[in-house]
């Protein structure tokens, strides 16, 4: 961080810690993940209910190379009433920008509302080796996808757009291909966009354009100095503010219950993020691991999986790891951390239940409802 960000970050801090006003509690959202890996049928339905009861704000669904977030989305819309449905994340390769605003409005007209889009890139096994697009400048891609996108349900006229990735109607083909515009009006002409996005550049483009910001394995205590900077910068260039900017982190969560194999569920997915999501060469979430101070556990974990040890690599996962980029303990235990997602100024917790057993994600469900207080008025 430079040493302007770094005085500029102190300064904030210190009025914050000065003034009388304590900071506001986020609130939350519940994510599904990806089907058949966290809950599905039934239990999904009754936790995401149980979550809406308790004021909960959102629900979030993924895709990788499984289910997609388009149909567990609509699935949902007629089992809620009030919760926002939201994306995390729909990624850029696996449909054009056409058919992603397009499902965009059409789960937000069928919502009355509640639709969220959530963008990114994916990683490059996946885009190239699933969907056959090349990973080139993902990001310049994502930008041009999202613009293209807020056009399209904004339906100020026909779509005509002409950058490096995208060129609409197409070059050359037919040469039939005509300016369209959506043909139906969408209950907004304004979605909120997200992305998931965890790179420093990437993180820029979030604070310069996008509604809201989903990082994943979010440590507070590594906030100011790993995205502090990046956030400025990104703010500056698109001439806003903190307050534009929906800072909405995923992460798991298990409140009481079996806290030992919650613990264990954490270091297994750390273990398929840091082993298995990229390459020796490209692998962000390794690369985050060592911007919060876990470099050579980080990149020891990935060396072990990568040469087929996957056990030593599991056992390689330190304790502080899980605590940093978890909520799983006791009650008081994690009241107490989410006291610090508050004092960084975390809009919004967007909670992966890890526990096995539904009873208890549903406890943690309530409890962590009563400790961000959205349960007071329920």
């Amino acid at each position: 961080m430079s040493r302007e960000s770094r005085e500029t970050w102190t300064h904030i801090t210190k009025i914050a810690k000065l003034s009388s006003v304590q900071p506001m509690a986020p609130s939350l959202g519940i994510y599904l993940g990806y089907w058949g890996v966290g809950p599905k049928g039934q239990e999904a339905v009754e936790l995401v209910q149980a979550a809406e009861r308790v004021g909960y704000d959102s629900v979030w669904a993924a895709e990788s190379y499984g289910s997609d977030v388009v149909s567990v989305l609509s699935w949902l819309i007629p089992q809620t009433e009030t919760i926002q449905l939201g994306a995390a994340i729909m990624q850029v390769p696996a449909r054009s920008p056409a058919a992603a605003a397009m499902a965009g409005a059409t789960i937000d007209a069928l919502s009355g509302g509640r639709f969220l889009f959530g963008f990114g890139p994916s990683g490059p096994q996946v885009s190239e080796g699933w969907y056959g697009v090349p990973y080139a400048k993902p990001w310049g891609r994502t930008r041009e996808y999202i613009e293209i996108v807020r056009e399209i349900i904004a339906r100020e006229g026909p779509l005509v757009h002409d950058g490096p990735h995208y060129k609409l109607p197409l070059e050359g083909g037919t040469g039939q291909g005509k300016a369209l515009k959506l043909n139906f009006h969408p209950a907004r002409n304004e979605i909120p966009v997200y992305v998931g996005a965890i790179g420093r550049k990437s993180v820029e483009l979030a604070a310069e354009l996008c509604d809201g910001w989903i990082p994943i394995f979010f440590s507070p205590d590594a906030f100011e100095d790993t995205w502090g900077e990046h956030l400025e910068k990104g703010f500056a260039k698109g001439g806003r503010s903190r307050s534009d900017l929906q800072v909405s982190p995923s992460l798991h969560v298990a409140i009481d219950g079996d806290i030992e194999t919650a613990r264990n569920i954490v270091k297994a997915s750390l273990l398929l993020y840091l082993g298995g999501m990229g390459s020796r060469e490209t692998n962000f979430y390794v690369d985050l691991a060592c911007r919060f101070g876990f470099a050579d556990d980080a990149l020891n974990i990935q060396s072990l999986f990568l040469d087929g040890k996957r056990e030593e690599a599991y056992q390689a996962i330190p304790e502080e790891l899980v605590d940093a980029t978890s909520l799983v303990g006791t009650e008081a235990d994690v009241a107490e951390r989410v006291k610090r997602f508050s004092r960084v100024g975390v809009d919004r917790l967007i909670a992966s239940l890890v526990h096995v057993e539904q009873e208890d994600r549903l406890h943690t469900v309530e409890r962590l409802a009563a400790i961000v207080g959205t349960s007071a008025t329920n």
